[in-house]
């Protein structure tokens, strides 16, 4: 039989975003001891009063827990229930600050207040028409999120995701989802196909209907070009749209003619692409070679006497293989500049714009991260900016301004970190490209791939029509630092010298563990006493740690959630689902978001946790970036990422666990590219098996693309 339970909803001490399975306190009046409550509850805040109907129960570790069979939200009936209710974050505009005056004001009539009589909210200090205005539509949402909410609590739907199909849809919202719940994957971010087809099913949606076989192809390859595929081939995915899916072959192929003839798809020589990412190969290969055709703006100096001129000007002494880069660049159009750390690549840069601005040309410099385009305007002196700043980026047409109508005005393009540029980007790039610009590709190609689908700079090199030259030499002042040597051994495939604290000059260190549980704890000390302690370095800001997985003691989820409890000790924190953000915490953006000018990848700290506006802000190095919380699931802790994410940054410090636990992860390049990262000091904690099963691994995981062969046949 069961029994009924009402009481305020005191703190939530777990969620699960994906079922909702909630752990609370409850405060029960007559009870003198917070009572524990667990079951699937969505969409409540503390504050809040709820009905329970469930079953007392004995957990064997946590005691007696009212387990819940169903519930309801009760509007709050005393004063300081009203005031936490509306402290909570509920509604915008109303926070701790504010729900203390209403209440000071109105007492329990406060909620009638707000939904019969509102304009006399200006009898409170501090509430003005604007403020009055952001309540009565936050109020007026929350009612009708309240009725999504509840359509989407039947059919699985995560209560984070709720509010987001609102702001997408409206009071359309319920309407949108039982025509066609697939739409979800496309037009919200976040909300993925296994999401939209648990919806389809719940609505009676057929499971070999074509609205469902064309939606889950279109999953299938977005899935695979997050795994670099920019096509892939017929047969091998049916097989695994069928494998998914659950269906016959001949729907797949009956739904697969009906998105190609609808241009959502290409189909060309057995290979499928997204037609994006077909429209952005083809055209890469275009747009090259109408700059290597066009007519080049020839520098008419003494070459061999301003080159002579520049190595005073920067005090340096070029070698033969970076004067060859520096001439090429001055007759090629387009050009690649590749090697590893320490051979002089920011050197050859700096020459070739000190050339370029004595002669009187126009001069534009970029990278692909906000990181990378920063380092490199420390390094040249002059201005770098964002691949998609260069482009500039419109909200409102949902575009680069810059294309093929309106080209960047430069003489000169140099991209640094180039091996990060995928696809798409590369096209949008050189459409911007002037035909009679030069364009500079710098990069290591040796690193992992862009994190984009594609690999771009690799596929240039190797059609072999695009002029490039390959730095090797390691300069003098470089091959003191074992960081640099070691990544050079470590990418011809040899074992690095490996050094413990003894060593106590050294930038490069390993240590011998194990076990991931001791390795977990060395890496806290690491970054919370021993790295600061001994190389002064701030925990936070200057120490990153690497790591290849996301899952298991050593992944990026765990050790974020380990660091920010050991570095992060604000009591100013905000729970969303399964997350905790706290003031300061260090997080990483994990999409491209036009809108707010900010992209995958870029590390920031978190500025302000605002709940009367709803608001996170993020400090991305003097840019501050607002979230609303129902956009926090752009963002993730960055105490610990993954090596592709660290891909264009540089850190003071690198701590990376390797175990043979990551055994399919270990890949050369992998480990090349964690180590690079490092600008003055990296550890490695792990153990040597693993180290050289990484180095041994040289076989890249293969990524289909085209480019290269596209490259080839236009440009021969």
């Amino acid at each position: 039989m069961l029994i009924e339970l009402q009481g305020q909803l005191e703190r939530i001490t777990y969620f699960n975003e994906e079922n909702h399975y909630t752990i609370a306190k409850l405060k029960v009046q007559g009870q003198k001891h917070l009572v524990t409550i667990v079951g699937n509850l969505i969409s409540v805040s503390p504050g809040e009063v709820l009905k329970l109907k469930g079953t007392w129960d004995i957990h064997p570790k946590y005691g007696e827990q009212f387990k819940i069979a169903s519930y309801e939200t009760v509007v709050p009936a005393t004063v300081k229930g009203i005031e936490r209710y509306l402290g909570s974050g509920l509604i915008k505009g109303i926070g701790p600050v504010m729900a203390k005056r209403l209440v000071g004001k109105f007492g329990v009539g406060t909620l009638d207040i707000i939904e019969t009589d509102i304009g006399r909210l200006r009898e409170v200090e501090g509430i003005g028409e604007k403020r009055i205005e952001m309540i009565k539509t936050a109020w007026s949402e929350q009612k009708d999120i309240r009725d999504v909410m509840l359509f989407l609590q039947g059919h699985e739907v995560s209560s984070a995701y709720a509010a987001k199909i609102f702001r997408q849809y409206g009071r359309e919202s319920i309407k949108v989802v039982k025509e066609n719940p697939y739409r979800l994957a496309t037009d919200i971010f976040g909300v993925g196909f296994l999401t939209a087809d648990k919806i389809a099913g719940k609505l009676g949606i057929p499971k070999d209907s074509q609205i469902r076989a064309e939606a889950g192809i279109l999953y299938v390859l977005r899935k695979l070009s997050e795994e670099g595929h920019v096509f892939y081939p017929y047969e091998p995915l049916i097989d695994e749209c069928r494998k998914i899916l659950d269906i016959d072959s001949e729907v797949i192929i009956n739904a697969l003619k009906n998105i190609a003839s609808e241009k959502r798809i290409v189909i060309e020589d057995g290979s499928i692409y997204l037609a994006e990412f077909y429209i952005s190969e083809v055209g890469i290969a275009k747009y090259v070679k109408t700059i290597l055709h066009a007519p080049k703006n020839l520098i008419r100096f003494d070459k061999d006497k301003t080159i002579e001129l520049v190595q005073k000007e920067l005090n340096i002494v070029l070698a033969d293989n970076q004067i060859k880069a520096i001439r090429e660049s001055l007759d090629r159009k387009i050009m690649v500049i590749t090697g590893g750390p320490g051979t002089g690549k920011t050197t050859i840069i700096n020459a070739i714009i000190r050339i370029y601005r004595r002669s009187g040309q126009g001069v534009m410099l970029a990278a692909p991260t906000g990181r990378a385009a920063k380092r490199m305007s420390e390094a040249t002196g002059y201005e770098a900016k964002t691949i998609h700043r260069l482009l500039e980026y419109s909200p409102k047409n949902g575009g680069f301004k810059k294309n093929e109508g309106d080209r960047l005005d430069s003489d000169l393009i140099v991209i640094d970190e180039a091996s990060m540029v995928d696809t798409i980007l590369m096209y949008h790039l050189l459409k911007a490209v002037p035909e009679s610009a030069t364009l500079i590709l710098v990069g290591d190609v040796d690193q992992l791939p862009s994190v984009g689908a594609g690999n771009v700079l690799k596929d240039i090199i190797d059609s072999q029509t695009i002029p490039t030259v390959k730095l090797n030499e390691i300069f003098r002042q470089s091959r003191e630092s074992l960081i640099i040597v070691n990544a050079h051994k470590i990418n011809r495939g040899e074992f690095p010298v490996l050094t413990s604290d003894r060593d106590k000059t050294q930038d490069f260190y390993f240590f011998e563990l194990e076990e991931p549980e001791k390795v977990s704890s060395m890496i806290l000390n690491m970054c919370k006493n021993r790295i600061p302690d001994k190389f002064g370095y701030d925990p936070v800001n200057d120490i990153q740690v690497l790591t290849p997985m996301h899952r298991g003691i050593v992944g990026a989820s765990n050790l974020n959630a380990e660091l920010q409890g050991h570095l992060n000790h604000s009591a100013d924190e905000l729970a969303r689902g399964g997350k905790v953000f706290k003031k300061g915490d260090k997080v990483m953006q994990i999409r491209n978001n036009y809108d707010k000018d900010i992209y995958n990848g870029d590390i920031g700290r978190i500025a302000t946790i605002n709940r009367e506006e709803q608001e996170v802000i993020v400090d991305y190095d003097g840019r501050l970036i607002a979230y609303d919380f129902t956009d926090l699931d752009e963002i993730i802790l960055a105490y610990a990422v993954s090596v592709h994410k660290s891909q264009g940054s540089e850190y003071p410090a690198v701590v990376l666990p390797l175990l043979t636990q990551h055994y399919m992860l270990l890949q050369r390049n992998l480990l090349y590219t964690a180590i690079t990262r490092g600008k003055k000091l990296v550890v490695i904690i792990g153990t040597k098996k693993a180290l050289a099963i990484a180095i041994k691994n040289n076989k890249p995981q293969l990524r289909y693309t085209n480019l290269k062969n596209r490259l080839r046949n236009v440009c021969p």
